[in-house]
């Protein structure tokens, strides 16, 4: 694995030397590189280094440019305004790049020097109830920003905090304990997603209507609420039947989402039981809580209610009972402790932001995180209806999450079925490219908006051809890889003595871009960012493709090989970033 300086950190060494050596006496500056329309790159760092020197920036400029090498990397630099740089490169250094990023497996991408050890926390559905449209965005952002940051070299542990635990599980498990065949199979062959989710939809049903209409029932269920968190032996059989019940149905439902989530990575509420008291104690003794009404809690000054006092976390209720807060305390000393992570990230709804703010302020006053151990929430806004209210069926309900990724897939299946005798497509392709395409669609529409903005959830516009959709970067793929088997005999060389094309230059540059872009998009916990790369690149890469014949009419063949390798690189670029979304690129559409 090699991995190969940008072009912008190459010209910005040049720049940034050139400046020390103009202005000794001004230490390290940063030059202020950017991408620019009226050159490849502007420089516009002389300007405050003007300021602090007392210089005229339009001499201290040319002073810089004398100082600048040209001809193997730049080609050209000029001085433009008060003094900024437009800075051109060499057509030779920009395909000398590119040959490089081809010749590794990892395109080049350099993995972080700072790389430590991440815990994701996402995908979080609730034992015995379904999933709605409300669970897509905690799953697709949570699994974008794992596989984003392992690639740039984070060993990143996944965690689904499953609800698995809590008073409803009184109601579930007497009534089962009561009619002990709620659960039972219809056969011995494996139990289908949709089928686990009826049996816990009848039963959650069949309880609660009992739990509100009888008294006696009720207070048995609650009774068993004590039993369970005792941890007495048959009450917690039963409960795990429940989980297990509950697994079925969501490991199909994150299936259908083309999602791989491991068994050992459901690390459940009841996951944290055990750790409950010790943290409360920890707590309790340093002085962080403190009792008030025989509750545990911890106080800030900074957040108050309608009241005008102060609104605490409670960690412990005044009957004893442990609330969200202890668990995700306890969560937070298990992964740092046990895991040894030094970043915690919370995929979480938006609307849970203050609980957050309480939780992680906490642990730093426990000196559970510190200046080394962050951590952070990766907050999301909500999925929204075509006429931007919360999502709902018409009858005013919440979306099953099945529902609409079944939806996706049949709209994506008739698009592709369009296109599909043009492309020579087999009926077994037709369906597998529907099932990428209906699913890329989704998470793409989700990926593609900043993750804390709410977005609208629009089928049509989601599976178009045109526009900001996964659809337009998969054709664009597909594109490619046709245009490579139509090559014939000629295959893709890369030629560093030919000239560019303007439509050749602005493809390369943004070729060169992916690497930055990554280490950004990781940085920032940004996966959006990575989508409007990819979304610009199958752009620029139509342009080149309508200004720069690459098969008809036939170009001279050095000119043919080196389209054709920008043609490629354009793919695995592609595809790479593509799947760093978790989004498939079928070969032909």
């Amino acid at each position: 694995m090699a991995s190969v300086p940008s072009l912008a950190s190459s010209v910005e060494q040049r720049v940034a030397d050139a400046l020390a050596s103009a202005l000794p006496e001004a230490g390290a500056t940063d030059p202020l590189l950017r991408r620019s329309d009226r050159a490849d790159f502007q420089a516009n760092g002389i300007l405050a280094l003007a300021k602090k020197a007392k210089a005229n920036p339009r001499e201290l400029a040319t002073t810089v440019v004398e100082g600048i090498p040209t001809g193997d990397l730049i080609r050209e630099i000029e001085v433009s305004g008060p003094g900024f740089l437009n800075i051109t490169i060499t057509d030779r250094a920009i395909v000398e790049t590119l040959a490089a990023r081809a010749a590794d497996d990892r395109l080049g991408v350099p993995l972080s020097p700072s790389a430590g050890t991440t815990v994701i926390d996402y995908a979080q559905p609730n034992v015995a109830k379904e999933m709605h449209v409300g669970h897509l965005r905690s799953a697709v952002i949570g699994a974008a920003m794992v596989e984003i940051l392992e690639f740039t070299g984070e060993k990143v542990v996944r965690r689904h905090h499953i609800g698995d635990w809590g008073t409803q599980f009184g109601m579930l498990i007497q009534f089962l304990l009561e009619h002990p065949h709620e659960l039972d199979h219809k056969s011995d062959e494996e139990v289908s997603g949709e089928e686990a989710m009826s049996n816990l939809n009848r039963l959650y049903k069949a309880s609660r209507a009992l739990f509100d209409s009888d008294e006696e029932f009720k207070t048995r269920a609650r009774a068993r609420v004590v039993d369970l968190q005792a941890g007495e032996p048959e009450t917690l059989a039963l409960w795990q039947r429940f989980v297990d019940e509950s697994k079925i149905y969501f490991y199909s439902v994150f299936n259908k989402l083309d999602m791989d989530i491991q068994d050992p990575d459901v690390v459940g509420e009841s996951g944290y039981n055990d750790m409950l008291a010790e943290t409360c104690k920890l707590l309790e003794d340093s002085g962080v809580a403190v009792r008030s009404n025989g509750a545990l809690c911890v106080f800030f000054d900074e957040y108050k209610g309608p009241d005008g006092n102060p609104t605490p976390l409670i960690v412990q209720k005044s009957d004893g009972g442990f609330g969200y807060a202890a668990t995700d305390l306890s969560a937070i000393r298990d992964r740092v402790g046990h895991l040894k992570a030094d970043t915690l990230i919370y995929v979480v709804d938006a609307r849970q932001a203050l609980h957050f703010k309480m939780v992680f302020e906490t642990a730093r006053r426990a000196g559970w995180l510190n200046d080394e151990v962050k951590a952070v929430q990766l907050a999301f806004g909500t999925v929204l209806g075509k006429d931007g209210k919360p999502f709902k069926t018409r009858e005013g309900e919440t979306v099953r999450l099945v529902d609409l990724l079944d939806e996706a897939v049949e709209r994506a299946t008739s698009v592709v079925r369009e296109k599909a005798e043009k492309v020579g497509l087999t009926e077994e392709e037709i369906v597998e490219n529907g099932l990428y395409v209906g699913i890329g669609a989704v998470k793409y529409a989700d990926l593609s908006t900043s993750a804390a903005r709410d977005y609208k959830f629009d089928l049509d516009q989601m599976v178009s051809l045109n526009g900001d959709t996964s659809v337009y970067l998969q054709y664009a793929y597909a594109r490619i890889r046709s245009i490579l088997r139509k090559a014939g005999d000629r295959s893709p060389v890369a030629h560093p003595e030919l000239e560019l094309a303007p439509a050749e230059r602005a493809l390369g540059l943004h070729l060169d871009g992916f690497g930055e872009l990554l280490s950004e998009a990781a940085a920032e916990y940004a996966p959006h960012k990575l989508a409007a790369y990819l979304y610009q690149l199958s752009s620029l890469f139509t342009t080149f493709y309508d200004q720069c014949p690459v098969i008809k009419p036939e170009p001279e063949l050095v000119v043919a090989e080196n389209r054709l390798f920008l043609c490629e690189l354009t793919a695995r670029t592609l595809s790479k970033g593509m799947a760093l979304l978790g989004i498939r690129t079928p070969e032909k559409l």
